[in-house]
């Protein structure tokens, strides 16, 4: 197993690489090759195995066995999922290209905003109407798979609460 400071290390050089847009051109030069994003990113992870004198596949199975190993490490553990959220921006964003990832991180973003309106919103109510909202949501989830179906307007919260009265 790679020790935490060798975790550290390929987590940050990670980022910093994925992060020039040299790579990012490697990484949507492939997409556009038909190749798969995740290799080129796998690709880096390996050369910076290289770089720390490690085995590339001994190093690439240990990621595999991080959560089992380092469980109880708070810090590296999202270190770790850091890590693995940048690579699958790095992907997302060569897959879909510059502009429509920028639309895509914009809405994200208002998507977001709503949501934690929605959950200063719950507050004003006690534990067993927050609990019926948020089963309500869950079941709103269920049925609907876009983004939107993790909201409830004002309206919706307030014809829950009243429904339970």
């Amino acid at each position: 197993m790679l020790s935490r400071e060798q975790l550290l290390y390929l987590f940050d050089r990670f980022n910093t690489l994925t992060s020039h847009p040299d790579v990012k051109k490697r990484i949507a030069d492939a997409v556009n090759d038909n190749q798969e994003a995740v290799a080129v990113t796998t690709a880096t992870q390996e050369e910076i195995l290289k770089e720390m004198g490690v085995d590339p596949t001994h190093g690439l199975a240990c990621l595999g066995k991080i959560n089992m190993e380092y469980e109880n490490d708070q810090d590296l553990m999202i270190s770790f999922y850091k890590f693995v959220a940048k690579e699958e921006m790095v992907c997302e964003e060569a897959e879909l290209g510059p502009d429509e990832y920028a639309e895509r991180l914009q809405s994200q973003q208002t998507l977001h905003q709503q949501q934690l309106e929605m959950l200063k919103h719950m507050r004003n109510y006690g534990a067993d109407d927050q609990s019926a909202i948020l089963e309500k949501l869950r079941q709103k989830m269920e049925k609907e798979f876009e983004s939107e179906a993790s909201l409830l307007s004002v309206e919706e919260i307030k014809e829950i609460v009243e429904s339970r009265a």
